[in-house]
């Protein structure tokens, strides 16, 4: 039997009635049992300063920690004002420093946006993409997923609809795949 894949992932939107969070938890349904997957916490992140470095900080470290020990990272993210949010912009600052300990570098990851607009945070995810590839970290190409008018797929309690569920799925898999593939 083969070890699990260990998976971190990362919601972009600290609100608790996030609609990022909503699709995040069905894509975590959706996985194997052979995927094990660790929330990375965002809320108690001070904001990154290069002063830090020298410094131990221990929600920097159990975060550094965390993104180490995966196999790969899925982060899942709206827009703020057509890019990433402050947040998760934070925790790609924190994994990057200090200086040559750029946890990043060779990390296979994958970005999911989802938003109530039309274009569906496609340029938050355009924007993780940029600051991933000048950190050296493996992003999955394809599928690209942003899911415009997101709110339309849930319904009023929440769920998401069956087509969206079966797009989800199909991605899944592909990162499934990804995460899980040494020869990447």
């Amino acid at each position: 039997m083969s070890a699990p894949t260990n998976i971190a992932l990362i919601i972009g939107s600290l609100r608790t009635e996030s609609i990022n969070r909503k699709f995040a938890e069905l894509m975590v349904a959706q996985m194997p049992e052979s995927v094990v997957i660790e929330e990375v916490n965002l809320a108690d992140l001070p904001i990154y300063n290069q002063d830090y470095d020298d410094k131990v900080i221990d929600s920097y470290e159990r975060v550094r920690k965390q993104l180490k020990a995966a196999d790969a990272v899925l982060i899942v993210t709206p827009e703020h004002n057509r890019t990433m949010p402050a947040a998760l912009k934070n925790v790609i600052d924190i994994g990057s420093r200090p200086y040559k300990e750029n946890v990043w570098a060779a990390k296979k990851v994958a970005v999911v946006t989802a938003s109530p607009s039309t274009y569906g945070a496609r340029d938050s995810g355009l924007d993780v993409r940029k600051s991933m590839q000048m950190l050296a970290a493996q992003m999955m190409i394809s599928p690209e997923v942003y899911l415009g008018n997101a709110a339309d797929s849930l319904d009023e309690d929440g769920n998401v609809s069956e087509r969206t569920q079966k797009y989800l799925q199909r991605f899944v898999d592909a990162f499934v795949l990804f995460a899980g593939n040494d020869s990447e």
